[in-house]
């Protein structure tokens, strides 16, 4: 039998001394929030009445997970401070829609503004690179405690720049350690791979792009000659905190209408059977399994493959 898990002990502990060190560095402790007049439940009412325009009582309670009774107390005392008009729906006559009155957009813009400008001068301690890692941990936290995973933002392909290559090998190193047991002759494999790429690059023949979303590289792939009018597709790589947003598939599909428009009769590559999703984006691209071996290879024991496609 393993050893009972000690990590909930732990993660309760962590979140409970984050929540601490939050509450107190935003000064929810204070009597109201960012020293306006408002409760914090009283100011996240009114910001929700202010970013739909109007509401009602049953989409505020459904929103934020609020008692009847409490909800009716805290917008009877938004209304009674003047802060929203209650009036009949148009359409429902069963319905009272919420909004905020002229105070109450006041209130609002001032809150919204107090908020903006201390969240703006905490981060502004921080690098940009501390930065986008607070932003790409928050919204895991986010998405861990179920919150909706946020909408697509756009990402770019663009050529290797200095540094880049090292980023490859020792992301790609990690990454497989961590997630399939991979030992260090992979990372040496990856090293061998990126220095006769840089050592022997042909710039009318090959290519590298480097994927980057939100100002970080996130993923990459490479396209180099093997010979006889043959492409190889090497190294396709997508960060964690990066999938889903279709990176994969772009960066193999640049390859393939590269490898096309440069003359290239076919294209190969190699994978195993472990990298489930690559595989998935293979099929879906046009290639095809030619041939598979069982081995055992940086300590783990897989199905070795080649896929090919025509271009």
């Amino acid at each position: 039998m393993p050893d009972p898990d000690p990590a909930p002990d732990a993660a309760i502990a962590a979140v409970r001394r984050f929540s601490r060190f939050y509450t107190r560095r935003i000064g929810l402790l204070h009597g109201g929030l960012l020293g306006g007049p408002l409760s914090l439940p009283e100011a996240r009412l009114v910001y929700e009445i202010a970013q739909s325009g109007t509401s009602t009582a049953k989409a505020l309670g459904a929103g934020l997970g609020l008692d009847s009774g409490y909800l009716s107390r805290l917008l009877r005392g938004l209304e009674e401070a003047g802060l929203i008009l209650r009036r009949p729906s148009a359409e429902d006559g069963r319905q009272v829609l919420l909004s905020l009155t002229d105070a109450g957009n006041q209130v609002f813009a001032a809150m919204d503004a107090r908020s903006a400008e201390e969240i703006g001068v905490m981060l502004e301690r921080l690098p940009e690179a501390g930065r986008r890692r607070l932003v790409s941990a928050l919204e895991e936290a986010e998405q861990l405690l179920g919150g909706a995973p946020p909408a697509p933002q756009p990402f770019i392909l663009r050529p290797p720049r200095p540094g880049d290559m090292g980023w490859v090998v020792h992301r790609q190193a990690v990454l497989y350690a961590r997630e399939y047991g991979f030992d260090t002759s992979f990372e040496a494999l990856l090293a061998e791979i990126v220095a006769g790429f840089i050592r022997d690059f042909d710039p009318a023949r090959e290519a590298c792009w480097i994927a980057e979303h939100q100002g970080e590289a996130v993923g990459s792939v490479f396209l180099v000659n093997a010979g006889e009018g043959v492409a190889k597709l090497r190294m396709l790589y997508v960060e964690p905190t990066a999938r889903g947003l279709g990176i994969g598939r772009r960066l193999v599909g640049e390859c393939i209408a590269t490898a096309r428009a440069l003359g290239y009769r076919r294209m190969t590559l190699w994978t195993n059977d472990i990298l489930v999703a690559a595989r998935g984006i293979y099929a879906a691209a046009g290639f095809s399994l030619i041939s598979e071996e069982p081995v055992e290879s940086f300590g783990a024991r897989m199905v070795s493959e080649i896929w090919e496609r025509e271009l």
